[in-house]
């Protein structure tokens, strides 16, 4: 009888830890937005392979409008997305590539972003909507930015 009990327990938190690890596994999508309307909250079920990672939308006419996208007009947007879910960290400034300094962060398109110095702060500061975007998560951006896939274990 002490047997089953034990065996019970140990299951009981085999499957506890592999729910936590299952559920770290998840993007964070509490007001996350649509990547191709802004305005608009996702949809869950209405989502792309971007990055080796997910990027969201309201509806299947934005899903199929960015998929159908070859040029990548809203890589910005969708890097900006994989972001503020937590799916990419950035580990260097997105305008220099130098060392980041955590008290130069900033919120841009949902996500906190960080430079190395005011200068490159106050560049993004001064643009504005999709200029500020593109200056910090465009194509560019975010290779100097070295945002990196965040990894779980599993």
């Amino acid at each position: 009888m002490q047997s089953k009990k034990f065996s019970l327990a140990v299951l009981s938190l085999f499957v506890l830890g592999t729910s936590l690890v299952f559920a770290a596994d998840k993007p964070k999508l509490e007001g996350i937005k649509c990547v191709m309307a802004p305005s608009k909250a996702i949809d869950e079920s209405k989502s792309a392979d971007w990055k080796k990672g997910k990027v969201y939308f309201c509806c299947g006419n934005c899903l199929k409008a960015f998929s159908e996208d070859k040029e990548h007009k809203n890589a910005a947007k969708a890097n900006a997305q994989l972001v503020a879910t937590k799916q990419y960290k950035q580990t260097a400034c997105p305008i220099s590539g130098a060392k980041l300094n955590d008290e130069t962060a900033i919120e841009v398109s949902g996500a906190k972003v960080a430079f190395c110095c005011t200068n490159c702060k106050g560049k993004a500061e001064g643009a504005k909507g999709a200029e500020q975007v593109e200056m910090v998560f465009g194509e560019k951006a975010f290779e100097k930015g070295k945002f990196e896939l965040v990894k779980t274990e599993k």
